[in-house]
């Protein structure tokens, strides 16, 4: 669980009230600003209020909460700041509320004069449905749900991508090279702006001195260009730090460029890198990386939930990935970033009372008061008939037909029975995805339309060079189809070492000519 109490700022809350917290984000120069939701998704906002960046229609710093009228139940899905600061969020009805510093139009109505309060974002932005903001120093970008990306506010180095150096007074659409093309990712350093498409691809556009556009040189750019170096590698997430950028591909691993006078690169050395360069990680899967564009910190998380830091850590200067007692990337710039803010919306669960869906995760696989056990691979499994009948009409059929307290399972593995009897309690997978395949065949077998998706994004989120063909093997067999094009797109991403696997020389005739076939209309061969 998240604990928001690492960030000073909270200290004088009451417990009662840090447990109703569910959202929360820490900004401003020294940490001393923050903003939070609560479970009845009340707005509330405390801290110095520089330029009136809490939104509270004045200047007055405030060290007991105040609430925010305007956003009360708007539920809020993204939020960014900058460093005036200026703060932007974006809601679930995909609408842009702005507030706080505006002497650069960074909050994109079209003044220079400060927001005192939340004010929606309308022009250029009508009909447009905004799923992830991004705030720079004084620049504000927003990614729409068609993938479209929008830029306003300070403009000196062309972080706004328009062509020209002049502030951007309000949105504006970032075209360019980016026309046609669907943006998934975006992030933004301090003067400069990031955007990853869903074939992979990674731009970059702005301030670009210390090389963190990764285009092996140090011009700023007025347009969005394509980061040449990456070609081949697939990006799926990009974080920008100060005047640094790290992107996690999807395999796994983390390549860094632009300033590295902390070790923020991680590559051991201070020497800035104009040019993505890979990052040893002992060959462990990366999941998420973060970063914030008021520090020199960065931060990553492993597969099996480790986190590690590097660059500037509390003053010192941490060359290479540490690894740290963490589980969380968050708790890192918690302790150890300068100033010590959020990088991102923080999520927080509470902990003293018990939603029905807790509840029930609770009693699942505990013999007390469980009246039925399944006996796989010799292990038992502890569960409820009642639950069984109402989630899944595979057991309503069957136990409505027998009255055994004990039934015996040959076809799966215990594991992958676990996994799938957890399922019913808690509505998620907790299998390792190489393990996945196996509740694939499950899913299958028991007609579960929701289960085989998720098991799908399991397998994608595990996928690698050695067994993408496997993985697309199994796809096709469970008429897993979502999954059969993720494979395949992966595969001809990655053709030349997927094709010197084993398990492509071993691969079944009839798929491989369809494979073949396929990747040819792709494309894949042309030279």
């Amino acid at each position: 669980m998240l604990d928001v109490g690492k960030w000073p700022v909270f200290a004088l809350l009451p417990p009662e009230e840090l447990r109703l917290i569910r959202q929360a984000c820490v900004f401003g120069s020294a940490a001393n600003e923050a903003i939070y939701v609560t479970v009845s998704d009340e707005v509330f906002a405390l801290g110095t209020n520089c330029s009136g960046c809490l939104g509270l229609g004045d200047t007055q710093s405030t060290i007991e909460p105040r609430r925010i009228d305007i956003l009360c139940g708007k539920k809020i899905v993204s939020l960014s700041y900058g460093t005036g600061p200026h703060v932007v969020i974006a809601t679930a009805d995909g609408e842009v509320y702005s507030w706080g510093h505006n002497g650069y139009s960074q909050l994109g109505n079209g003044t220079t004069n400060h927001g005192l309060t939340p004010a929606l974002v309308s022009t250029s932005l009508i009909g447009k449905r905004v799923t992830e903001v991004a705030c720079g120093s004084h620049h504000t970008i927003a990614l729409t749900t068609e993938g479209e990306v929008y830029a306003w506010g300070y403009n000196n180095s062309g972080q706004v991508g328009s062509g020209s150096t002049a502030n951007q007074p309000t949105p504006r659409r970032v075209s360019s090279c980016l026309q046609n093309k669907v943006v998934v990712n975006i992030a933004c350093g301090q003067l400069c702006s990031m955007a990853v498409l869903d074939n992979g691809e990674t731009y970059g556009w702005g301030y670009n001195c210390n090389g963190q556009l990764g285009l092996g040189n140090n011009g700023n750019q007025q347009t969005p260009c394509r980061i040449a170096a990456l070609q081949g590698i697939n990006i799926v997430q990009v974080a920008c730090g100060y005047a640094h950028t790290l992107a996690l591909t999807d395999e796994g691993f983390i390549y860094s460029w632009g300033a590295n006078s902390y070790g923020q690169l991680g590559t051991g050395n201070k020497s800035n890198q104009a040019v993505p360069t890979l990052i040893n990680m002992e060959k462990e899967r990366m999941v998420e990386v973060a970063a914030c564009h008021t520090s020199h910190t960065s931060v990553a998380k492993t597969q099996s939930g480790q986190v590690l830091m590097w660059g500037q850590c509390r003053g010192q200067v941490v060359a290479y990935p540490h690894l740290t007692h963490f589980t969380s990337t968050d708790d890192v710039f918690a302790c150890f970033a300068t100033p010590a803010v959020t990088w991102h919306l923080l999520s927080v669960d509470g902990d003293d009372y018990l939603t029905v869906a807790q509840s029930l995760k609770r009693e699942f696989d505990s013999p007390e008061i469980s009246d039925l056990k399944f006996l796989v691979d010799g292990k038992c499994i502890h569960v409820h008939k009642a639950l069984l009948k109402i989630r899944c009409e595979h057991f309503r059929a069957l136990l409505n037909e027998t009255d055994e307290e004990t039934i015996e399972i040959h076809q799966f593995s215990y594991l992958v029975y676990r996994a799938f009897l957890e399922y019913l309690y808690t509505d998620t997978i907790n299998l390792p995805p190489e393990d996945a395949i196996g509740l694939l065949d499950l899913s299958t077998y028991y007609r579960e339309s929701r289960l085989k998706r998720l098991c799908q994004e399991t397998i994608k989120r595990g996928i690698t060079e050695e067994n993408a063909i496997t993985l697309l093997s199994a796809a096709v067999k469970y008429e897993a189809r979502d999954l059969e094009e993720f494979c395949f797109k992966f595969c001809v991403n990655h053709l030349t070492a997927v094709t010197q696997t084993q398990a492509f020389a071993d691969m079944d005739h009839d798929l491989l000519k369809n494979f073949i076939s396929k990747a040819s209309r792709y494309g894949a061969f042309k030279n």
